[in-house]
């Protein structure tokens, strides 16, 4: 099927994302995921090239367009070069719609500038070692100190959490509040208290710095507070749609990309002296995917159209990200399974995949969470 929700200028943007990931990415991936981390330099090249702050208004040095079908693009690109360590989805997707939306125009004019080029990278910080999706269990702290916040408490598995210069932190303002008792502070780098943790080895997305986070003592000043006091929870249901979404297009994308690796890999291996395809077995397989791919394909595409008009529910975006990341989980067991051996070789695209796209079910809400999500909207 033929995609209609993309126009001309949405294309053209792809050949440019494309041409950044040859020449800035995908010659040098391989050293990254080796260092565990990508260098701060082709984050700079990538607010050269507009691809970072797309959503953030040009007064800030942003592309201006609150279009989601560029992000989507550049999430589908990025998923197809195997670049998924190279976490521009967060930072555009996730963390940006936070500051723009729930900034202070001095915050504004203090952190989009960098945001835009490159020159701050960002993460938030709402994982706990206790808590996982528990927002209720948070047991990071910030007490009110008059003229600043006094942030206590540990994060982990917190993505962009080395390089991060600028990170949202959510802590418990109200001790008796529950989940409605939290708020959104900004720790920026260099605050005395603030301290990472080991670069956490990871079985997938070998080049994505993922970290624990330590708060002793942070001294946060009062204009670092990130939208309402103890509004946190509703400022993070807010903006779960547009994670669950770049996520889920993340998932579409790599399956199809795993099915097209494959399919062409199936016709060229030869099995019992002639080619895979033409084993029936082989061929159901391909068949199975493909149609699921595209039934996915027709789903996603139409909650990125409903999203970009602003249309999209938390429900049919949780529906999005658990089916398309678990399609994705399949589909890249089974083509791992018909590359045979290969398959487990980490030379392969299909092995990398496998371990990278892994996560996906896991953050930004787990499948488990969605269902519960989409079970208690039918009911209630």
């Amino acid at each position: 099927m033929k995609r209609q929700i993309f126009d001309a200028d949405h294309e053209a943007f792809r050949r440019t994302v494309r041409t950044f990931l040859a020449k800035e990415v995908e010659p040098h991936y391989e050293q990254w995921e080796k260092d565990g981390i990508v260098p701060r330099e082709v984050w700079l090249a990538a607010g050269r090239q507009g691809l970072l702050g797309l959503a953030v208004p040009e007064e800030y040095g942003g592309g201006g367009n609150a279009d989601f079908r560029y992000s989507a693009v550049l999430a589908e690109e990025f998923t197809r070069a195997g670049a998924a360590g190279f976490a521009v989805g967060l930072h555009n997707d996730i963390i940006g719609p936070y500051l723009t939306s729930l900034g202070t125009e001095e915050q504004k004019r203090r952190w989009l500038p960098g945001f835009c080029s490159g020159g701050t990278i960002t993460a938030i910080a709402m994982t706990e070692p206790g808590a996982g999706s528990d927002l209720q269990a948070i047991r990071t702290t910030a007490e009110d100190r008059g003229d600043h916040w006094l942030l206590n408490g540990a994060k982990t598995f917190i993505s962009n959490g080395i390089l991060a210069d600028l990170v949202i932190v959510v802590a418990r303002t109200t001790p008796e509040g529950g989940a409605k008792g939290l708020s959104l502070l900004v720790v920026e780098r260099g605050a005395p208290g603030f301290t990472r943790g080991r670069n956490l080895d990871k079985i997938g997305q070998k080049a994505q710095d993922t970290a624990e986070l330590f708060f002793q003592d942070v001294k946060v000043p009062k204009e670092n507070l990130l939208g309402e006091l103890d509004g946190a929870f509703v400022h993070l249901m807010t903006h779960l749609a547009q994670e669950r979404m770049g996520i889920a297009v993340a998932g579409i994308a790599a399956a199809e990309h795993l099915l097209a690796l494959t399919t062409r890999y199936v016709k060229e291996r030869e099995a019992f002296s002639r080619p895979l395809a033409r084993h029936q077995h082989v061929r159901f397989e391909i068949a199975e995917m493909a149609t699921e791919c595209a039934v996915t394909r027709a789903f996603l595409d139409r909650c990125i159209a409903d999203h970009t008009a602003g249309t999209l529910d938390a429900v049919h975006a949780a529906m999005a990200k658990w089916w398309a990341t678990e399609l994705q989980k399949r589909v890249a067991d089974r083509c791992l399974q018909l590359h045979g051996g290969y398959g487990y070789m980490t030379e392969y695209r299909v092995a990398r995949a496998f371990t990278d796209g892994r996560v996906q079910t896991i953050y930004g809400g787990t499948t488990e969470i969605m269902k519960e999500i989409i079970g208690r909207s039918l009911l209630a």
